[in-house]
């Protein structure tokens, strides 16, 4: 598949990251040309330097990885990592109000995530290894509604990643409103390429790299 580096947000999420492994992912985006860098707020601003004067763009996470914050600390999030920098937000759902049947709370949960975001790109996670397929489907309703620009599958940091099946319900969900974005447990070429066709747009990925050269990735990650 040409051009599949065009698709990753190449993915450095870990909360003993430092800022030197922050610089090298940078460098690696900027030489492979990734579609964005995705870090903690802490570090878009850094992120924003080390990124100036190429095409790669910033993305933060909001409310990660559990989502349980109040929409105000959301937005509040939102604000402060657009100032800083960020091109595009990838924040998670209220997982236990979806659990809870409590749609208006995710509904204005992720509404008051994109009305921070000033424009920018919202994808909004909606960690599907912890849903039934009835809870996946109302979860990419609900963010169609708000005005998020993506659906995500995972956070990368739960019980388990993107999968085709989930890629694909997804997106026979969203259709062409919205589009999907997996992540979570894509660590090679192969895995990459079988989610884009099931109908994924953008994949997160710290096994960027591995990916692009076709080569294994080491150890585990994102």
């Amino acid at each position: 598949m040409e051009n599949i580096a065009s698709y990753i947000d190449h993915t450095i999420l870990k909360p003993d990251t430092n800022i030197d492994q922050v610089k090298k992912v940078c460098e690696e985006a900027r030489e492979y040309k990734f579609a964005s860098v995705c870090v903690n707020p802490y570090y878009v601003k850094a992120v924003k330097d080390f990124l100036e004067g190429s095409d790669v763009k910033v993305t933060s996470v909001i409310g990660f990885p559990l989502g349980c914050t109040m929409k105000e600390v959301k937005a509040f999030e939102t604000k402060m990592a657009v100032m800083a920098g960020a091109d595009e937000l990838d924040m998670v759902i209220n997982i236990a109000a979806l659990k809870n049947k409590s749609y208006d709370v995710v509904l204005e949960d992720i509404q008051a995530v994109v009305e921070a975001s000033e424009g920018m790109t919202v994808k909004v996670i909606i960690e599907t290894c912890l849903l039934t397929d009835e809870e996946k489907v109302k979860a990419c309703e609900l963010s169609v509604e708000a005005g998020a620009d993506f659906v995500k599958t995972s956070t990368g940091f739960s019980t388990g990643g993107a999968t085709e099946e989930d890629v694909r319900l997804m997106k026979e969900t969203v259709g062409d409103r919205a589009k999907v974005k997996a992540s979570g447990g894509i660590r090679d070429y192969s895995k990459a390429v079988q989610l884009v066709f099931a109908g994924a747009e953008r994949l997160g990925a710290s096994a960027s790299v591995a990916i692009v050269t076709e080569k294994e990735a080491d150890g585990e990650g994102y």
